[in-house]
Parts: C-alpha cells; structure tokens; sequence
C-alpha cells in the first residue's frame, strides 16, 4: 500500500496512577492476553498498525489506517459489537479520561503541531 492511502492518528489517554491497575492494563496489551475479537474489530475497520506508549500513566497511540478508516463509523460498530464492549468495560476500570476529554470520550486526538522529515525519505 502507497504511504498516500494511509492516514496516521495519535491519541492520547491517561491511565489510574496505580502501579498495579497499570500493570493490569499492560498484561491485557500484551499479544498473548489481548482478546481475539477485539484485535479483529479494529483491523476489519480499516486500521492497519495500532501501537500504544506509555510514559507514568499517560498513554499514546498511533494509529495508521487506510484513507476509508473512520472514526465515528469504528464508534457505531463497537456499540454494536458485545464483545468489544465487555472488553471496553473491562479497559475502563484501568482508564482515567484527560481533564479536557469530551463527555464519554476515552482516547482523545493529537493534533500534529511539528514534523521534521529527512529530503530522503
């Protein structure tokens, strides 16, 4: 796939600074304890890479999609998805929403404000 059908996301979300809900939350993220239906879900709505950082108990994550992925369309699927929202509410005992998050909003979305790039990339 061409680098111009891919469109790049990073969002942002804090976690409950609790060393161990943080650990909870990274054993759930890791490939082997991750729940099929839920990594199925997020692939089948067009993303292609996901990855999340963590630095204390702030999480980043990327996300590079195909140029159809769309945010509101991946919303009414999860909704309506069981699974995925049994793992949501699993997720959100571990999640503390940014101070500036909308009503019911989880992961909120980064603006890019820089990009450096080498003339040979």
């Amino acid at each position: 796939m061409n680098n111009n059908q891919i469109k790049r996301y990073c969002l942002a979300l804090d976690l409950i600074d609790d060393p161990a809900l943080i650990a909870q939350y990274e054993y759930w993220h890791q490939a082997e304890n991750g729940w099929p239906e839920v990594k199925a879900s997020i692939q089948s709505s067009g993303v292609l890479q996901m990855e999340i950082y963590r630095t204390g108990n702030r999480l980043f994550m990327i996300i590079e999609a195909s140029n159809d992925f769309d945010f509101n369309r991946k919303a009414q699927e999860d909704a309506n998805n069981a699974i995925v929202q049994q793992w949501e509410n699993m997720m959100s005992k571990f999640q503390k929403p940014l101070s500036w998050a909308g009503n019911g909003e989880k992961w909120v979305l980064m603006n890019k404000i820089f990009q450096l790039q080498s003339p040979d990339f």
